[in-house]
């Protein structure tokens, strides 16, 4: 076979391409990779990485399944197995993973921890890796796609998967289009050293201009998350860290306790949902099909539910001497997965909006709701399943 022709091209070789890239060459699939640039080594000495992902029960499943969490361990994570939220003091809600018999909720990961785990696994798997490399050109041809690199060289491919993220080229070149808007927010995250070991429990507080969280790390670091509006963290993040460091003191509640911040970032958020997820020999997966509101830390995971159902459409039809790549076959990985990242994406706005409302009536509704919640047992518990991939 050509060097240059394979099954399967996935562009992005982020948490998700990568991911399904490893999922499809276990399945004798032959796969290459489009990337922009490596993720670099792991350094134990460094800073942890200011993106910060929650990676659910079902997805530490997936990243086992792959042989990829064995090198996640050996590098960085945090279990966490406590979540918390609260408007009011006296309507917090609780999670526990005992309350599902689980050892944990799930992990905090470092992003470039996760991106280097998965591509050493890519290099052993034998995945053909086109990197530095980028997406020039997308043709469609007899029989699946040609991919012209801006390097010189072109692929074919009977199936293209684009998870090169939300500003897709694949999704933008494939003329597909999406809904979305912007929201009256932004985040900024902000890494930070604790007086006291992180523990295992995240938190999340509601203010009126919008959330801070608490997501533990490795002994005592900890990332926090701050929600607010555009202009607000602009201003933020041009600030010195020390000037920072006050800002975070007064808006935070007193249970964070003494800390030093060593680097922020910021971004938009936005929401975006491709109109489609496939065409013929063509797939979207992960932020380059949907993005969400980063509320209950769903992103990654809702892209490992996608890796799941692509592969095993593709792997089920195969066996079954069908044509894998068809636009009738990518149809049954469509109809499983826009339904349910609607379904979060919509329960995030709902939650967005209901708590971005200052109204008094409203602010009471919802925070006997928090109470409810509480309260509710088995609907509790099953909301945990559902937002865990259980």
């Amino acid at each position: 076979m050509q060097d240059n022709r394979f099954d399967v091209v996935v562009v992005g070789g982020g948490m998700v391409g990568a991911a399904l890239a490893c999922d499809l060459a276990l399945q004798q699939f032959r796969v290459a990779v489009v990337e922009r640039a490596e993720p670099a080594p792991f350094d134990a000495a460094s800073d942890p990485d200011v993106r910060i992902s929650a990676i659910g029960s079902a997805s530490v499943g997936l990243l086992k399944q792959l042989d990829v969490w064995p090198r996640v361990e050996a590098m960085r994570c945090a279990p966490y197995r406590k979540l918390e939220t609260w408007e009011w003091q006296t309507a917090h809600v609780n999670f526990d993973a005992a309350s599902l018999g689980l050892p944990e909720l799930g992990f905090m990961v470092e992003n470039n921890v996760l991106q280097r785990a998965l591509w050493e696994r890519m290099q052993q798997l034998n995945i053909h890796l086109r990197c530095p490399a980028t997406l020039a050109g997308l043709q469609e041809e007899n029989g699946g796609w040609r991919l012209d690199l801006t390097e010189g060289e072109s692929l074919h491919t009977r199936l293209v998967v684009g998870a090169d993220g939300a500003n897709s080229q694949v999704r933008q070149m494939a003329g597909i289009g999406i809904d979305g808007w912007s929201y009256a927010q932004s985040c900024l995250l902000i890494s930070v050293t604790c007086e006291h070991p992180a523990g295992d429990s995240t938190w999340q507080q509601f203010t009126p201009h919008g959330p801070r969280a608490f997501l533990p790390l490795y002994d005592n670091r900890a990332s926090l998350v701050w929600y607010d509006a555009p202009a607000r963290i602009r201003q933020l993040q041009a600030m010195p860290l020390p000037q920072l460091e006050k800002e975070i003191a007064a808006a935070f509640p007193a249970r964070l306790g003494r800390f030093k911040a060593h680097a922020a970032g910021g971004f938009p958020l936005v929401r975006r949902h491709a109109q489609r997820y496939v065409l013929p020999g063509l797939a979207l997966i992960g932020d380059a099909a949907h993005t969400i509101n980063p509320l209950a830390g769903q992103g990654v995971n809702l892209g490992y539910r996608d890796v799941d159902a692509l592969s095993a459409v593709l792997t089920e039809a195969r066996s079954n001497a069908q044509d894998w790549a068809s636009e009738c076959v990518l149809r049954r990985y469509q109809s499983q997965r826009r339904r349910d990242n609607l379904l979060m994406q919509s329960g995030m706005d709902l939650f967005y909006f209901a708590f971005s409302n200052r109204l008094p009536p409203l602010k009471f509704a919802r925070n006997l709701g928090l109470m409810a919640a509480e309260r509710s047992g088995v609907l509790k518990r099953k909301v945990l399943r559902y937002a865990l991939g259980l």
